[in-house]
């Protein structure tokens, strides 16, 4: 039978036999079976529950080093026990296992009942064979890092290997039972075959997933076994323990993840329109969020025991919420947004090849708008170092750029098609023509980002300066492109940041850090941003008037634009002398500074005396563009100066 039949009725005949009223597989009135049983449902809900209630209680074992509670014996606790522990240990260790014994139970009855409700082939019973299996395997983990010791203070490297495996089958025994649930509640039937890029974004949010619930095992193993070493310092020294080493890029890589999953999850609530995944979403980024702020707080409140437990609990319905994700997603029924045809005058093109085809992915990265960003990334390594930084380093920084912001601009080509068309300077972009189809546009730009993100930590040693550039990325497609473009006239001012990103990821490309003067800088490109874009959409409101894109000179007209220009002027400029009061920048950037922005307002003022003048819009516009480009390659001329 299929998924998608819905229930119009949970009842059966009157029995005298309850037990078969409670678990066999819901009919109609005509007998006929239907395809869900909301009783098993909630007990597979129930055994969810259970399971987060047990890894909780796991975390405070092993937190307060009671693993070994038991001696080695397994799986009772008869025989020899550490006596310097006392029977307080062997009473929570035995309680763990006990609770643990339960799961086995509640594997058993779901695996029982699945085949008691549902018919051969059905979901829940291939989730409820997953389930069983993988609760074997938990008490098999279990067994292995008992009897041969890998608890307490043991400090070996086999020892994280199987807190890491321990982590993954937890994973896939929540995911199961999740499925379980999910299948037993009248879903629609799920199609994992030929689902395109949201596939594969889901796929490498289960891997990141993974990788996240892994590296925080390690990172949990180096603190208990290593609670002396504390603090940045320490954990940096060439003497320090290994896991504490890696314990530093747990919140670097935390934060990677995080922002790809809630990417993923904007672009596939984009991708797969439907309310099931627009919920799933939000509860992923909800769980996403908390997590993330749990994992601070543990951090700077160097991992009391409560907060361990939430953490970890937290990493798991993280996971779950992935896997609601992805059964949302996968529904039959769901029309694929990246599916839909190229417009009508497109459909007659002949298929591009060699050149065409390879200036046609340029096109994608948007190459005129990227260059005045990788120029400020370039200048702001300078300025970092105060000196050349290296060939290597500024080619590697430089092309990692390229591709990061690249790959933001193919990602805004795929969202924006459906206004794209409308407008006559972005109708013929390659995403609009369909002479490269959403899926692969979508490829190519995730292609480019793991890429810049690869060279960036990898190849520049600088997981900081990865992190910006992806937080550029996200900022721009989720911030800007997806949430405020169409909504609102402030879109620029707040989605502007992403702009701003650039110089954060040349600075720490350099120096592995962020400090003020390099915020400032980013500050400087924030201002700058609304006064540099309102003077392009004065010229070409038009164009988002047909669009429906609700730009400031649309919404509010000409006059107010101007005035709010003048007033990003202002703000602009306090922005670029705040430098000037730090001991690190000299006079060469202090008398720029006066001149440029003398000249910006004169640029404006020319404006502002004739608001409907196209010629002085447009000189306001491409006077912004060097404006930038000279400030930025003064400061790092300054820096040089000073700093040499």
């Amino acid at each position: 039978m299929g998924f998608n039949k819905v229930v119009e009725s949970m009842k059966e005949p009157p029995s005298f036999n309850i037990f078969r009223n409670f678990v066999a597989y819901p009919r109609n009135e005509a007998g006929t079976r239907l395809a869900g049983n909301s009783h098993y449902a909630k007990f597979a809900w129930f055994a969810l529950l259970y399971n987060l209630i047990v890894v909780g209680w796991g975390v405070f074992l092993r937190s307060m080093g009671l693993g070994d509670g038991c001696g080695k014996n397994w799986p009772l606790c008869e025989g020899a026990k550490d006596p310097a522990k006392g029977p307080f240990a062997t009473l929570i260790e035995f309680s763990h296992r006990a609770s643990t014994a339960l799961v086995g139970v509640l594997a058993i009855v779901m695996l029982v009942w699945s085949y008691k409700a549902f018919e051969k082939g059905h979901l829940s019973r291939k989730a409820s064979w997953v389930f069983m299996i993988f609760t074997l395997a938990e008490g098999w983990i279990g067994r292995h890092l008992v009897v041969n010791g890998l608890v307490t203070s043991n400090d070996t490297v086999q020892r994280a290997i199987w807190m890491g495996v321990h982590v993954l089958s937890t994973f896939m025994l929540l995911g199961s039972i999740a499925i379980a649930a999910l299948s037993a509640s009248q879903i629609r039937p799920l199609k994992l075959k030929s689902q395109g890029t949201v596939g594969w974004l889901l796929f490498f949010g289960f891997v990141g997933t993974m990788i996240l619930g892994v590296s925080g095992a390690i990172s949990a193993f180096g603190h208990q076994v290593r609670p002396d070493i504390e603090g940045l310092t320490e954990m940096m020294k060439p003497t320090a323990f290994w896991a504490n080493k890696l314990a530093l890029a747990h919140p670097v890589g935390s934060a990677s993840i995080g922002l790809y999953l809630l990417l993923m999850c904007s672009l596939v609530q984009h991708l797969r329109p439907d309310p099931f995944v627009k919920n799933a979403s939000k509860a992923l980024i909800a769980i996403l969020i908390v997590q993330l702020l749990a994992g601070a707080i543990n951090i700077y409140l160097k991992a009391p025991v409560a907060i361990q437990m939430i953490h970890l609990v937290l990493a798991d319905l993280n996971w779950v919420s992935v896997v609601i994700l992805a059964v949302a997603a996968f529904g039959v029924g769901i029309e694929p947004v990246e599916a839909r045809p190229a417009p009508a005058e497109a459909e007659n093109m002949d298929p591009l090849k060699g050149r065409d085809l390879i200036k046609a992915y340029v096109a994608l990265t948007k190459p005129r708008v990227i260059s005045l960003l990788l120029f400020t990334t370039m200048t702001a390594m300078i300025a970092a170092k105060g000196a050349w930084p290296g060939f290597w380093l500024f080619t590697l920084v430089s092309v990692a750029g390229y591709m990061v912001a690249g790959a933001a601009n193919a990602i805004n080509m795929v969202i924006d098609r459906d206004i794209d068309i409308s407008m006559k300077r972005t109708a013929k972009r390659p995403t609009v023509t369909q002479s490269i189809s959403s899926v692969n546009a979508l490829v190519f730009a995730f292609t480019l980002a793991t890429l810049s993100f690869t060279i960036l930590w990898v190849l520049c040693s600088s997981p900081l300066s990865a992190l910006m550039a992806l937080s550029g990325l996200v900022f721009y497609v989720v911030i800007y492109t997806m949430l405020l473009k169409r909504r609102t006239w402030q879109n620029i001012v707040i989605g502007g940041a992403a702009g701003a990103f650039p110089p954060l990821v040349g600075w720490a490309a350099v120096t592995n850090t962020l400090p003020p003067l390099a915020l400032y800088l980013f500050g400087i490109i924030f201002v700058w941003t609304p006064v540099h874009f309102w003077a392009l959409a004065l010229l070409i409101k038009d164009d988002y008037a047909a669009a429906g894109v609700p730009m400031l000179p649309v919404v509010k007209g000409d006059r107010v634009t101007v005035i709010q220009i003048g007033v990003y002027t202002v703000a602009t400029i306090i922005a670029t002398f705040v430098p000037v009061f730090f001991p690190q920048v000299g006079w060469i950037y202090t008398i720029s500074a006066i001149v440029l922005n003398l000249i910006l307002i004169r640029s404006f003022w020319r404006l502002w005396k004739n608001m409907s003048d196209r010629p002085r819009a447009s000189g306001l516009f491409h006077y912004s563009m060097l404006y930038l480009a000279i400030l930025f390659l003064m400061f790092a001329i300054d820096r040089v100066v000073v700093m040499g």
